[in-house]
């Protein structure tokens, strides 16, 4: 028995090179065993056929629509093309590699946004790859907001790296520790908290979340004597929180935050930049973890780790981040009434 929802999840096929269609393959294979909901691949069938061979495996394809491919899942690993097609081999990616990856995210975009499908689950892209061919954004969560804009107006992309034992969110993103500092100020702190505060509800089903919200520097500053940003930036946002009904505590050291009865006492952890979010929770749960987009007006999940391009079609990559995101993009997309 495979899960069934009212609309499929279309799942991009990240980086044609990487271990993308490996783990595609190896997710569907799983499905029964899983109960998985549907999915659908935007995506290339001869690729994927190709990539079956590489790692030896017999899975049986369907081209089909968006509407055709949860009546497909069952039997077929249904997938809908795209106007790319990909080339590339496993671990070596060539010159269709950036226009098919890209092809893949705003055809699936746009099937979420015209209604047919509950979700976007992203396969993991090389960021490398796609800046030689003139992308200009940091990542994809910067790519998927641009995509996401109405009526001129990009949407501010929150990304959460989410697991059963951690959630965690960095107010600045992809970009360097210094250009974190200057990013960072009282307003960014807001709107970010305020997303998070608004998603744990209406899509995971938080009716009072917790968030804890780091310090920026060591001990959270140690009352100045170590930096002033806490006492004139942090400090001043989490008033305005906890002035709209916001339970934000903070700021807190970061290096006492994630010991197991400190991850207790709360829902999400706010910190202030990159690595200070994601080393902790890539080191508790580097296998499930869900890379999740708050922000924008449909679903979007993606495995928390990168291409692989030294086992890309040997068979050895490990599924599990991808069966954890189509998980949480269901169980999203379920809360959310898609």
């Amino acid at each position: 028995m495979v899960a069934s929802a009212a609309k499929p999840l279309a799942l991009t096929l990240g980086e044609p090179a990487g271990i993308g269609p490996d783990i595609t393959i190896a997710a569907w294979l799983r499905r029964r065993e899983l109960n998985l909901p549907a999915f659908y691949l935007r995506g290339d069938e001869a690729l994927i056929a190709r990539r079956a061979r590489s790692i030896g495996v017999d899975v049986r394809t369907a081209a089909v629509s968006p509407g055709e491919a949860a009546s497909a899942f069952t039997e077929a690993l249904p997938i809908v093309e795209t106007s790319e097609r990909a080339t590339a081999e496993p671990g070596k990616p060539d010159a269709s590699s950036a226009p098919a990856a890209l092809a893949s995210i705003r055809q699936a975009v746009g099937d979420v946004r015209e209604g047919r499908a509950g979700a976007i689950v992203t396969n993991p892209i090389a960021k490398s790859v796609l800046y030689r061919a003139g992308f200009r954004h940091p990542g994809h969560t910067e790519f998927l907001a641009e995509l996401a804009a109405a009526n001129g107006r990009v949407p501010q992309p929150v990304m959460m790296l989410w697991s059963p034992r951690l959630a965690v969110v960095p107010v600045t993103i992809h970009v360097s520790m210094r250009d974190a500092l200057g990013e960072l100020s009282r307003e960014l702190i807001v709107s970010t908290v305020r997303i998070v505060a608004s998603e744990l509800k209406s899509r995971f089903g938080i009716a009072q979340p917790r968030i804890a919200i780091s310090g920026l520097n060591p001990h959270a500053g140690e009352d100045g004597s170590l930096g002033h940003e806490e006492q004139t930036v942090i400090a001043p946002a989490l008033k305005t929180l906890r002035g709209e009904g916001i339970e934000a505590r903070g700021p807190l050291p970061a290096d006492t935050m994630f010991h197991e009865a400190a991850r207790r006492s709360y829902d999400c952890a706010v910190c202030m930049y990159h690595d200070q979010a994601l080393i902790p929770i890539k080191t508790i749960a580097f296998d499930d973890a869900v890379n999740v987009t708050l922000g924008l007006p449909f679903i979007r999940t993606s495995p928390d780790h990168g291409t692989a391009f030294d086992i890309a079609g040997t068979g050895k990559a490990n599924p599990a981040s991808l069966i954890a995101a189509l998980q949480l993009a269901s169980r999203m997309a379920a809360a959310n009434g898609e």
